[in-house]
């Protein structure tokens, strides 16, 4: 029938199968005969293999903290609903400092302070539908 060869711990064995019948079979190794039982594999072995990515770390951002001068919009990084607002107008703030939480393709997302500052105005409330890059609140 077949034969195969196989190598463990340097040892080489000659294996011919003479006969199968179920999940019995009847093997000759090395001149020597055997009758086995062949057990089949119960877990199936995963068909998606497994991507590890290392974690990315984002480069520093050197921002000055203006004073005076025009103010800095937080906006909208995707379409998607208020959940909370987590500071109110006059609040200073830290880089960082979580400022709101939305909700973006059924995921919340904690939007976070770029610099330093204080909340000049919030312009959206709670609940409030917004479109990618809509103005939420602004900073000084």
């Amino acid at each position: 029938m077949k034969s195969y060869k196989f190598t463990i711990d340097g040892n080489t064995f000659e294996v011919e199968i003479i006969q199968i019948e179920g999940n019995n079979a009847k093997i000759e190794v090395n001149g020597t005969q055997f009758n086995v039982e062949i057990q089949r594999q119960t877990q199936q072995p995963a068909k998606t293999p497994v991507v590890v990515r290392q974690s990315v770390r984002e480069p520093q951002k050197d921002i000055e903290k203006k004073t005076g001068g025009a103010k800095t919009a937080v906006k909208a990084p995707l379409p998607g609903v208020i959940l909370s607002l987590l500071v109110k107008p006059g609040d200073e703030v830290r880089k960082g400092q979580k400022l709101f939480i939305m909700e973006a393709m059924k995921m919340e997302n904690e939007i976070k302070a770029e610099r330093d500052g204080v909340i000049a105005a919030i312009k959206v409330s709670e609940g409030q539908s917004v479109l990618q890059e809509e103005v939420i609140m602004e900073m000084d």
